[in-house]
């Protein structure tokens, strides 16, 4: 029986995606949250919460994308080509945001407001575009000829857009919750009270996934409540209680770690439910990842590069958040 290189490149990009989300979530959510901090010392100090390491966060999407295009070209070619306009819109955002990141703590005062600004709307319209493309892809992609044949608006769309909104009260979330993991004082306080409503929201969007997706689209449905797969389904839901009920009792008391790692486990249930439900398409509704996948020699040799790399992106993350641990205060900088 020979090595089956389309799952093993599909996990790794499933982790890849996965760590981007998580990394780079709580990162766009620090700029979703600007608006609730007017204070700039309030701001120096969630932009510097994050300064260290922001930009090595994006290092998995770049993995991510460059995975897809070696190991599965088909899917790299038709899921660009149908969501092209989101991803150049979440694209532009980045650098909005990456250019506000540096040049702020450059600016003159009287100019800091608009690089302000422009973090926001950089943050909120990355952060908007990736839960586009996410319900677009979710909606299915048409494929005739092993080619996209859609329009190249089919993602303006009532769930696409609904599942904008959903990504960003989810980086909102993780944004809040590692502030209270990293700051302390005024700030932690404002962003406790704030953390709750924000989950609120985060569960009726869930809600409100949970109950379009299957209504929407019998195939999903099939899966989530067919046999024996409704085994594998069950304990979500009563795992995201779980983390739910949690967070909010941690949000009592002085909480530090807690909110943040319960907010991690609603990510990841969300994350692998979505998996769950496509598999094994890549293409949804009917390109596995078999039918997209590269000549096995190609999936081989690129897989010794990205098996080679991993772990040297892993420490360079690990030995970067161990050494700008602990709790950021106003008179810290690294800029």
């Amino acid at each position: 029986m020979g090595i089956d290189f389309s799952l093993i490149w599909i996990l790794i990009i499933f982790f890849g995606v996965m760590m981007y989300v998580v990394m780079d979530g709580f990162d766009l959510g620090i700029g979703i949250l600007f608006p609730f901090a007017p204070d700039r010392h309030d701001r120096d100090v969630m932009m510097n919460t994050v300064a260290p390491v922001w930009d090595g966060n994006e290092t998995w999407l770049v993995m991510g994308g460059a995975g897809l295009l070696a190991a599965f070209p088909l899917a790299y070619a038709v899921v660009l080509s149908a969501l092209y306009l989101p991803l150049i819109f979440m694209l532009l955002g980045l650098i909005l945001r990456g250019v506000a990141f540096e040049f702020r703590f450059k600016a003159h005062d009287h100019e800091r407001h608009l690089w302000d600004k422009a973090f926001i709307v950089g943050s909120v319209a990355a952060a908007f575009f990736q839960g586009v493309a996410l319900g677009a892809y979710i909606e299915g992609i048409p494929v005739v000829d092993r080619a996209f044949a859609g329009d190249a608006f089919d993602w303006f769309a009532p769930f696409p857009l609904f599942a904008g909104l959903g990504v960003v009260v989810t980086y909102a979330v993780l944004g809040s919750t590692w502030l209270i993991l990293k700051t302390e004082g005024a700030l932690q306080a404002a962003m406790i009270r704030l953390t709750g409503p924000l989950l609120w929201a985060l569960l009726a969007f869930v809600v409100a996934v949970s109950i379009w997706t299957p209504l929407a689209h019998p195939g999903i449905a099939a899966r989530w409540f067919a046999w024996p797969q409704l085994l594998w389904f069950a304990p979500v839901p009563l795992l995201v209680v779980f983390c739910a009920v949690q967070l909010l009792r941690s949000l009592r008391g002085a909480p530090h770690a807690a909110p943040f790692l319960y907010v991690l486990g609603l990510v990841f249930l969300g994350y692998t439910g979505l998996a769950i439900s496509v598999w094994p398409m890549i293409i949804p509704p009917d390109i596995t990842i078999w039918d997209a996948a590269a000549p096995p020699q190609s999936q081989g040799f690129t897989l010794v590069g990205a098996l080679f790399i991993i772990p040297f992106i892993l420490m360079y993350t690990a030995w970067s958040y161990y050494v700008f641990r602990g709790k950021v205060r106003p008179e810290d900088g690294y800029h």
